[in-house]
């Protein structure tokens, strides 16, 4: 793969993974939290009044939200994050891929490995020769409609 070779690869790797090991530490802070507010419920329990229950357990319940929360959040900063460090070497490789098919005269390259096309010339869109094979044109097709006639009052047709 194209994008393994690249020499700034190794750089976004070990970006993202400081970055996942940051987030990995926070859950971790918020797992012990959510486990040490349990166990002292628990040891507790017996001993608490009904309202100092309901706190406890709102308290409990309140930062079950926050840690899945900041799950969702987590992933979704982490998949920016991997986007924001690779996109720069994709679009690097995008142009060398396209520079070297015009500079050797290719009208197309095709990623075999994924069977995506890579660069194509734009002289090689066929779509006006399907659509006069098709006998189409530009204009949007529209269906016929039957014409629904309301009878003369005199004649009755």
């Amino acid at each position: 793969d194209l994008l393994l070779l690249l020499p700034e690869r190794k750089k976004a790797e070990n970006d993202i993974q400081e970055y996942a090991k940051q987030l990995d530490g926070q859950l971790k802070t918020m797992s012990n939290e959510y486990d040490a507010k349990i166990s002292d419920y628990q040891a507790k329990e017996a001993l608490m009044t009904e309202p100092i229950k309901a706190d406890k357990q709102k308290e409990i319940g309140d930062l079950e939200e926050r840690i899945k929360a900041f799950q969702q959040t987590a992933q979704e900063s982490l998949q920016k994050k991997q986007n924001d460090l690779l996109e720069p070497m994709i679009n690097t490789a995008k142009k060398a891929i396209e520079d070297v098919c015009k500079e050797n005269g290719f009208k197309s390259c095709i990623d075999s490995s994924a069977g995506v096309l890579l660069y194509s010339d734009s002289s090689d869109d066929i779509m006006a020769l399907v659509k006069k094979k098709l006998n189409l044109t530009d204009a949007p097709a529209t269906e016929k409609k039957e014409e629904t006639k309301t009878p003369d009052k005199k004649t009755g047709k």
